[in-house]
C-alpha cells in the first residue's frame, strides 16, 4: 500500500464526519462525526510519519495524544449533554435555546 491509499481512506473517513457533524440532529450522532474527523488525522500522522520517518515515533506519539484529548472530549460533551438533557428531555440540537437571551 502506497501513501496515497492511506490519506483516500483518511480524507473519505474525515469527508463522512464532516457530512455526520453538519446532517445530524442528535448530540451524540454529532459527537461521533468528530471522532471519525479525529480519526482521519490520526491516519493521516501515522501514515506520514512511515513514509517520510519510518524510524521516527514523534506522529505515533502525537496520534496517540490526539486520542487522548478526544477521549476527554467525549467525556466533557457526554457530561454536557446528561446534564442538559435532565433539564430539558431532549438530546437534539436544535432544541436547545439555553444561551439565547
Amino acid at each position: 500500500m502506497t501513501l496515497a491509499h492511506y490519506l483516500t481512506v483518511a480524507s473519505l473517513l474525515f469527508l463522512i464526519g464532516v457530512f455526520g457533524a453538519l446532517t445530524r440532529r442528535n448530540i451524540i450522532g454529532i459527537l461521533m462525526s468528530i471522532e471519525l474527523m479525529f480519526n482521519a488525522a490520526n491516519i493521516n500522522l501515522a501514515a506520514f510519519e512511515r513514509f517520510l520517518h519510518p524510524e521516527g515515533v514523534a506522529g505515533a506519539t502525537l496520534a496517540l495524544f490526539i486520542m487522548t484529548v478526544a477521549a476527554a472530549e467525549v467525556v466533557v460533551g457526554l457530561a454536557l449533554l446528561l446534564a442538559i438533557y435532565r433539564n430539558t428531555d431532549t438530546a437534539y440540537v436544535e432544541d436547545y435555546n439555553l444561551l439565547k437571551g
